[in-house]
């Protein structure tokens, strides 16, 4: 197993020293999916959710919160993100919605906490903006899907199933 790169000797968290390392490009993708009602998606997909535009506004709030990472996860390296895109379709066999993201760094740090915040926020995002409609909708499966560029090398999850 891998040494944990925040604490220090003593046990203590601290954030990572990463001026020594080289700016490379570094991409990370994440996923998502918010499992709700069939009645709840069809709201959704016809535009008929009192708050307005579900899918557009998570996506917004996604993009938001890979941005701001640093200010809501304790050690992370504020960054210069070069791409944010996030994704939400609809997946009428859930049913609900799949939120992807990817976002890509030229830094000395890489993006998967950025990823899977944005993929995180998206989700919570879906839940307030029609849990009025349904409070039983299920977050579930924020994970990383792929990582490149660092030290570390690329990362690639395994595909269940």
């Amino acid at each position: 197993m891998a040494e944990l790169t925040h604490l220090d000797a003593a046990g203590a968290a601290n954030m990572v020293d990463v001026s020594d390392k080289a700016a490379t490009t570094r991409t990370a993708r994440a996923v998502g999916t918010v499992v709700m009602l069939p009645e709840t998606l069809a709201l959704i997909r016809e535009g008929d959710a009192k708050k307005g535009d579900v899918i557009g506004t998570a996506r917004l709030a996604g993009i938001m919160a890979a941005k701001r990472t640093h200010e809501l996860i304790p050690l992370c390296h504020p960054l210069l993100i070069s791409k944010v895109r996030v994704d939400c379709e609809i997946d009428e066999t859930l049913p609900g919605l799949t939120v992807t993201a990817e976002v890509k760094v030229i830094g000395p740090t890489g993006v998967e906490m950025e990823a899977l915040t944005a993929v995180s926020v998206a989700c919570l995002t879906i839940y307030d903006m029609v849990k009025a409609a349904d409070r039983g909708m299920r977050i579930e499966g924020i994970r990383l899907l792929a990582k490149d560029g660092g030290r570390s090398g690329a990362y690639r999850a395994e595909v269940a199933g």
